[in-house]
């Protein structure tokens, strides 16, 4: 016998599986990790701390 197939359960399960896919290729492409955002982070911070340094007091 053949098996039974839920139309809706396969739509929605081909729909998620693509989005894993366009989510997985975008992670790739811009993705970065925490320690990557925390050291830019960090270094903007250190850089304006260093331009406020140099403004001239008036």
């Amino acid at each position: 016998m053949a098996e039974i197939l839920n139309l809706n359960q396969a739509r929605k399960a081909k729909t998620r599986e693509k989005a894993r896919q366009t989510a997985d290729e975008n992670a790739v492409k811009f993705g970065r990790t925490k320690a990557q955002k925390q050291r830019e982070a960090a270094q903007a911070k250190k850089a304006q701390s260093q331009l406020d340094g140099h403004k001239r007091g008036e």
